[in-house]
């Protein structure tokens, strides 16, 4: 199993900035997908930004733009960096990993995760 850690939560003010970073133990395989899902109180799971072993990158409508997914040179880190926050994205964010690229259903693109890390929390204020 894939070991995930993600880091760079906090508290920030509305209209700024926040980057985070997902450690991971390993490359799930050499097909991969990656994904950043955040989960606010009282809120259904969301799917903010995937990208996969070949180079797909697929993103929410509600943080396209704003945000961008990215991957270390070394493959092991994964980051999520985050523009433009209002407090509508005040949620606990969690990196997962697949051993499959993304896939299309409905007209959207999925990873389908086998390993997920604790989370780090984010917070934007008014």
């Amino acid at each position: 199993r894939v070991h995930l850690v993600e880091s760079g939560g906090g508290s920030v003010r509305s209209g700024g900035s926040l980057k985070l970073s997902c450690t991971m133990s390993e490359i799930p395989s050499n097909a991969y997908c990656l994904v950043w899902i955040r989960q606010g109180l009282g809120k259904e799971r969301e799917g903010v930004a995937a990208l996969d072993s070949a180079g797909l990158r697929s993103y929410a409508d509600s943080v396209k733009g704003r945000f961008a997914i990215s991957q270390a040179n070394d493959k092991n880190t994964l980051y999520l960096e985050m523009n433009l926050l209002t407090p509508e994205d005040t949620a606990m964010y969690y990196c997962a990993a697949g051993n499959a690229p993304l896939y299309v259903r409905d007209g959207r693109d999925y990873c389908d995760f086998q390993d997920i890390g604790p989370g780090t929390h984010v917070t934007v204020s008014s």
